[in-house]
């Protein structure tokens, strides 16, 4: 598994398409409020479990869909597809940077 593992994530980072990718420690998180006060959990209530994450930055649903699908194939485990909300700021800031060189 592992050798199929970092040879999709190489594939996409040969694509041009790999942003990040990390294991999780476990199965807990911790919700920190506005006040302040932390909770532990929620904890999965499903026996499956999310052992990772990763982020490619695509086109399209379509090309995310397929992505995940070839490292569900390299992790051996299903994988949930989520869109990240746009901030057109950060991305014009970017473009300027990129057009300065």
């Amino acid at each position: 598994m592992d050798k199929a593992t970092h040879t999709v994530v190489q594939e996409a980072v040969n694509a041009g398409v790999w942003v990040f990718g990390a294991g999780l420690q476990r199965q807990r998180a911790s919700v920190v409020a506005t006040d302040g006060m932390i909770t532990e959990g929620p904890y999965p209530a499903t026996k499956e479990v999310i052992g990772g994450l990763s982020i490619v930055d695509v086109a399209s649903r379509e090309e995310a869909l397929a992505w995940a699908a070839k490292i569900a194939v390299g992790c051996r485990c299903a994988q949930e597809v989520r869109q990240l909300m746009p901030d057109p700021e950060t991305d014009a800031v970017l473009r300027q940077a990129d057009r300065r060189g």
